[in-house]
C-alpha cells in the first residue's frame, strides 16, 4: 500500500478544543491548554506517525494547531490571525472544530467563511459531545445545519477530552490525504524548540493562576536556557503591560510568582525528564500587544534566528 502524508490545519473559534485535539492525537502535550480564550498564540506543529497495517496504508499526518479565529484589534491579534492564514495556505485538509454544546453564532459564521475562502477540503468535527448529557439526538439538528451551509467531506462527532471518536477521525484523515513523502523522522513529534515549549508552560501557569485582563496581557520570553548533566537552568521573563499587573503577578511577598514558578518547574521536569532550576522575573512593557516590533520579537522563530546569529558572531 502507498504511503500517505500531508499537512492538516485545525481551525476553530477560541476554546473549541483545538489544542486538546492536537495533544490527544499526537499523544504528547505539545500545546498548552486553559479555559481562557486565545490561549494558543502561535501555530503549533504535531506529527502523527501511522503504522502500515493489512487494511490501512501507512502515513504521516502533520497537524497544525492554530490560534482561535477572531476579529483582531491589536498587533498581537493580527499576528495570531496571520498564523492562521499561513497554516491554511500550506494545508491539504482543514479540520473545522466546533463546540457542539454551543449554538451557532456569527462567530461560527466568520470561521466558516474562512474555510469557504480557503477552498481546501474540510472535515467538520463536532467536539465536546460528552457535554450533551446523553442526549445525542441534539447532534442531528447541528449536523443538518452545517450540512446546509457547506459541503464538508466528513462530519465527525467526537470528544477530544474523552478521546472519543479519534480512531475514526484518524482513519478518515489518512484516507483523505494523497500519496506523499515522509516529512519528518519517525521519532520527531514537533518542530518546536524546547525553549519555546518551556516559555509556553510558564505562560500556562500564569493563565491558571491569574484572572481578568492579566492572563491576556502577559507573555514569556526565555532569557537563559543551559542544559547540564544533572541540572538544567532556565531564566524567564514574564512581561505584562501595567505596574498593577506586575504587582498581581509577583503577589504579596512574592507568593504568586513562587506559586507560578513551582507549578511550571514541576511541568518542565516532567517534560524534560531532568531536574530544573527555574528563575522567573516580571517586567513591564507598556501596551506590548499593540507593538508590532515586540510582538515579532516574542515569535520563537525570530528568537531562533537571533540565537543563531549571536552564535555565528561568537557571542
Amino acid at each position: 500500500m502507498a504511503f500517505h502524508s500531508g499537512f492538516v490545519c485545525i481551525l476553530g473559534r477560541p476554546n473549541a478544543g483545538k489544542s486538546t485535539l492536537l495533544n490527544a492525537l499526537v499523544g504528547e502535550k505539545l500545546a498548552i491548554i486553559s479555559p481562557k480564550p486565545q490561549t494558543t498564540r502561535n501555530r503549533i506543529l504535531g506529527v502523527i506517525h501511522i503504522a502500515k497495517q493489512k487494511r490501512r496504508s501507512g502515513g504521516q499526518v502533520i497537524l497544525l494547531d492554530t490560534p482561535g479565529v477572531h476579529r483582531p484589534d491589536s498587533s498581537l491579534g493580527r499576528k495570531m490571525m496571520g498564523e492562521v492564514r499561513e497554516a491554511l495556505g500550506g494545508s491539504t485538509l482543514v479540520l473545522l472544530i466546533v463546540d457542539a454544546s454551543r449554538k451557532f453564532s456569527q462567530a461560527d459564521e466568520f470561521v466558516l467563511d474562512i474555510v469557504k475562502k480557503s477552498r481546501t477540503p474540510a472535515f467538520l468535527l463536532l467536539n465536546k459531545i460528552d457535554l450533551l448529557r446523553g442526549d445525542k439526538g441534539k447532534l442531528l439538528p447541528i449536523i443538518d445545519e452545517y450540512r446546509a451551509l457547506y459541503n464538508f467531506q466528513e462530519i465527525i462527532p467526537l470528544s477530544a477530552r474523552k478521546r472519543e471518536g479519534l480512531d475514526v477521525l484518524l482513519e478518515k484523515i489518512i484516507q483523505a490525504l494523497p500519496e506523499g513523502p515522509r516529512y519528518f523522522p519517525d521519532d520527531q513529534m514537533t518542530d518546536q524548540p524546547v525553549r519555546f515549549m518551556a516559555a509556553e508552560i510558564i505562560r500556562e501557569q500564569v493563565l491558571f493562576a491569574t484572572s481578568a485582563e492579566v492572563p491576556h496581557a502577559t507573555t514569556v520570553i526565555i532569557e537563559q536556557f543551559e542544559e547540564a548533566t544533572k541540572l538544567t537552568r532556565i531564566a524567564a521573563a514574564i512581561y505584562c503591560e501595567r505596574e498593577g499587573q506586575k504587582g498581581i503577578l509577583v503577589g504579596k511577598g512574592g507568593q504568586m510568582l513562587k506559586k507560578i514558578g513551582t507549578a511550571a518547574r514541576l511541568q518542565l521536569e516532567k517534560m524534560l525528564g531532568a531536574r530544573i532550576y527555574l528563575e522567573l522575573f516580571v517586567k513591564v512593557k507598556s501596551d506590548w500587544r499593540d507593538s508590532h516590533e515586540f510582538v515579532e520579537e516574542v515569535d520563537w522563530r525570530r528568537q531562533l534566528e537571533r540565537l543563531a546569529g549571536s552564535q555565528k558572531s561568537g557571542f
